[in-house]
């Protein structure tokens, strides 16, 4: 086991995944309204759409990714309009309080098509990102080793698979730090988080659009 190459992979996905964007904003929300499984499950799309950007930068699938990079534009532009969407449903979404709350209201059931839902949302949001593939790229080329002709196949699926880990723990440990707070919200504070989220996300989405045109 080459722990330098999993470190590597898993630092990759904290720092692919940290920074604050559309997602965050989604998990953080998602965790907020309905607890720690959802959020967990909101970026759990987004980690599989990362593993797939890996493995085209590890496996150096280039049709794929002279694919994506040719329609950038379309693909871009049709994430944006998702996001576009997601943001003025969460900004007309109602709060919903967790059970346990100030104030006494039952949380809407959260059953397995949520989840799906939930999860193939961030999926298709994160790779109508051709940025994030382009990221991935430009990583696994600079740092030395990480992913090269010279390496095998094993090598390759190793370094995907870890940086999948590294996304799916930063998901995780978001949730968890989230969830823990969301007993304490009013239905004013939650109605302020979808009003603020909503718009950030559909603020994402319109700039993205924007720019893809």
């Amino acid at each position: 086991m080459d722990w330098a190459l999993v470190l590597s992979g898993i630092g990759i996905g904290i720092a692919v995944a940290a920074p604050i964007g559309p997602i965050n904003i989604m998990v953080i929300n998602a965790a907020l309204r309905r607890g720690f499984r959802t959020g967990v499950t909101t970026g759990s799309g987004a980690v599989l759409g990362d593993g797939c950007f890996a493995l085209i930068a590890a496996f150096g699938l280039t049709a794929v990714s002279d694919f994506i990079t040719q329609y950038e534009r379309v693909v871009s532009g049709f994430g944006g309009i998702v996001l576009l969407v997601l943001g003025i449903r969460t900004l007309l979404a109602p709060p919903q309080l967790p059970t346990g709350s100030l104030e006494v209201a039952m949380p809407a059931r959260v059953d397995f098509g949520d989840h799906i839902a939930t999860f193939g949302t961030t999926f298709l949001l994160t790779i109508t990102n051709p940025a994030t593939l382009m990221g991935f790229i430009f990583i696994f080329s600079s740092a030395s080793g990480l992913a090269s002709e010279d390496q095998g196949y094993l090598h390759a699926a190793a370094l995907v698979a870890a940086v999948m880990l590294g996304s799916l723990l930063w998901w995780v440990v978001l949730s968890a730090i989230v969830s823990h707070f969301r007993e304490r919200l009013s239905s004013r504070a939650l109605r302020t988080v979808n009003m603020v989220s909503g718009g950030l996300i559909a603020a994402f989405g319109t700039f993205v659009v924007i720019r893809s045109l």
